[in-house]
């Protein structure tokens, strides 16, 4: 995981991840979109080979860049564990309704006890 994230860390490796999205594409193809070298570009499709997020194809005398989403599946997992998992302040929200709603029902049934207690005397 700590390599795919590495991978995804820089703007220029995670724009070539969306150009791959869709479609696969040769280097040349991939350095037109960037205003760095084609050697630049070379490099960082060589961290996305090795990260696992890019594999290449030989197709006649053209290599062809393709993405592999799988290796994100990963990271994804880990973000959403925390979203999925309340916080603290999530906790502190409920309790605070609780007390509101508890102190509500207090006021609304205490006139009734009082008035009942009148009545009786």
């Amino acid at each position: 995981m700590d390599e795919v994230a590495g991978a995804i860390a820089d703007p220029v490796r995670r724009r070539i991840l969306e150009l791959l999205r869709e479609d696969r594409l040769t280097a040349g193809a991939i350095a037109e979109h960037f205003d760095i070298s084609r050697p630049a570009v070379s490099r960082h499709l060589r961290v996305l080979r090795e990260s696992g997020l890019v594999h290449d194809e030989l197709v006649g005398r053209q290599r062809y860049y393709l993405l592999d989403a799988a290796p994100l599946a990963e990271i994804a997992d880990w973000i959403t564990s925390f979203a999925a998992r309340p916080g603290w302040a999530q906790h502190l929200d409920a309790l605070e309704t609780e007390v509101y709603r508890t102190r509500r029902e207090r006021r609304a049934t205490r006139p009734a006890a009082e008035s009942h207690k009148e009545e009786t005397a």
